[in-house]
């Protein structure tokens, strides 16, 4: 990806650097981001535009990259959330999330100039340093009878409501990711053991499980739904097709989800990521054990996993307060979950 006119400036500006101050720079980390850090595309794509929002504070405040330190970065927190986007008649800052996803792919990027010799360690702190910090909020999830009514809302009697039906049913057995869904292959569907090879974040491969409901739904999409949109059925062509055979896209995907959650009554904001949380959060009250739904999710650490014992602990506190005889006072504790950094 070529630097603009404006980032080759704030690129050169820096005289002291020792390291060619080429417009190529940006191209150099966009490989560095997928070959190196094996980054997916889309974060590849985020990293890149999250760069920008950087070279363009320093374009407009006189700095270069080498003038990077403590202050420098205050300033720029600062600058995004305050000032840092502008989507309506007065300026509005970035919410606290995007700030600290923005820092990180800056730490990345300098991470990847002390590897073009800019820097003998990087001068951006790691993310528990940031002059920031994030409650991560708690994921939302479907009761069981809630994720039964949105299961059954497609229309079985139609080739799209069998696949869209087979799309549910597979998001929610398995716990995927939306892209994960989205890039799956017929291939990759291995009906007599009821896996499904799953290529997550960084292309890394895993193997996820289903039921008899999924491998149902799957049976009878492959058999009366899919031939109607796609004639062929090679191992590397799409498992989830559009009407005109190609594959169908994240942003159908997430429709579907939206327009079935409507149809079975459930609450506003339900997507893709819904059922995620839904499968890891079902799973942990049947008392599965952490570590295999980290493995089933694809989490690279259980710390990430863990928030889900949060959820549940959350929802145990609010059913005791609601239904025992005994819980009639006030829980001095709240019924809020303790929040991780």
């Amino acid at each position: 990806m070529a630097a603009s006119p404006t980032d080759a400036a704030v690129l050169s500006r820096d005289a002291r650097s020792c390291a060619p101050a080429t417009a190529d720079l940006l191209e150099r980390y966009g490989l560095y981001l997928t070959g190196q850090r094996a980054l997916s595309d889309n974060t590849r794509r985020i990293y890149i535009d999250d760069l920008h929002t950087f070279l363009d504070y320093c374009r407009r405040n006189g700095h270069g990259l080498r003038d990077m330190d403590r202050q420098l970065l205050r300033g720029y927190v600062a600058f995004l959330a305050t000032s840092g986007r502008s989507d309506g008649p007065r300026p509005a800052g970035y919410a606290r999330v995007s700030i600290v996803r923005k820092l990180t792919a800056l730490r990345t990027f300098y991470n990847f100039l002390v590897q073009e010799g800019w820097f003998g360690s990087t001068p951006v702190p790691s993310a528990r340093s940031f002059p920031v910090k994030v409650e991560k909020p708690l994921p939302s999830f479907l009761g069981k009878q809630e994720a039964t009514r949105l299961l059954a809302a497609p229309d079985d009697d139609t080739p799209a409501g069998l696949r869209d039906r087979a799309i549910l049913e597979v998001l929610y057995a398995c716990g995927v990711r939306l892209a994960e869904l989205q890039g799956m292959n017929l291939g990759d569907i291995y009906h007599d053991r009821r896996e499904i090879l799953v290529r997550g974040k960084g292309d890394k491969e895993r193997w996820t499980l289903y039921g008899a409901p999924a491998q149902d739904a799957l049976d009878r999409y492959l058999e009366n739904g899919r031939p109607h949109f796609a004639a062929t059925g090679a191992h590397n062509d799409p498992l989830f097709v559009n009407r005109y055979g190609g594959r169908l896209s994240r942003r159908s995907i997430e429709k579907i989800v939206r327009d079935y959650a409507a149809r079975a009554g459930l609450k506003d904001g339900i997507h893709t990521h819904t059922l995620r949380h839904s499968f890891a959060s079902h799973m942990l009250e049947g008392d599965a054990d952490l570590r295999v739904i980290q493995e089933l999710l694809g989490h690279s650490s259980v710390s990430t996993t863990q928030l889900y014992t949060h959820i549940t602990k959350q929802e145990a506190r609010r059913a005791y307060m609601d239904f025992h005889p005994l819980a009639s006072e006030p829980d001095p504790g709240g019924d809020q979950a303790p929040q991780e950094e």
